[in-house]
């Protein structure tokens, strides 16, 4: 999946000569924690609400170009969201603004890559469960899992793997919907898989 996909398009933005309490009014309407810095058209930096709270009792007479953050790490439309939340991770920043041909078009933060990936797993579909289980051969593999959670009467919304160090078979996990969950890890167990978990 890629950022332009999942960022906030045309964000509201505020200018180096403006005073922060009109930066923290856009926030408060907003409700954004942060906002680029535009001049002349050009993202020259950005403010938080961090940024903002040091300046209390003053953001009239402060400016934001005394306190914005320059030098920004930014990404494009056609980044992937793997790319931006390991450079948010690294950071350890809250959003990245996004450039398209040295124009601001968007900006992605931590929570848009949270929802991402919630709704790549499925995990934001209500009504659904997360079935952990071993991948411990040919016989227990996702097909015929998959197959199983079908002939039960389940869905599968979203499926991933992950290996845990004290296991030598990676553990896949399985976001499903089905009228009878207890149904489908009985199938499931009965067909020699080991079911690590169910998580509703």
């Amino acid at each position: 999946m890629l950022v332009g996909k999942r960022m906030s398009r045309n964000p509201v933005t505020v200018n180096p000569l403006d005073n922060l309490s009109t930066a923290k009014a856009k926030m408060r309407v907003g409700n954004f924690h942060r906002l680029p810095i535009l001049e002349e058209g050009k993202l020259v930096g950005i403010v938080t609400e961090g940024d903002i709270r040091e300046h209390v009792g003053n953001l009239e007479r402060t400016q934001v170009k005394s306190c914005m953050s320059e030098g920004l790490l930014t990404v494009t439309p056609q980044t992937t969201l793997e790319e931006a939340a390991t450079l948010l991770l690294n950071h350890k920043i809250g959003g990245l603004p996004v450039l398209e041909e040295g124009r601001l078009v968007g900006i992605i933060t931590t929570s848009d890559v949270l929802q991402a990936f919630l709704d790549v797993m499925g995990a934001s579909e209500p009504g659904t469960a997360r079935i952990d289980l071993l991948l411990e051969g040919e016989e227990t593999g996702l097909a015929e899992a998959s197959k199983t959670i079908v002939e039960e009467g389940g869905e599968i919304l979203g499926v991933g793997t992950y290996r845990e160090r004290w296991k030598e078979s990676p553990v896949c996990y399985l976001r499903v919907r089905a009228p009878d969950l207890e149904a489908v890890t009985r199938g499931l167990r009965k067909r020699g898989y080991n079911i690590l978990g169910l998580h509703v």
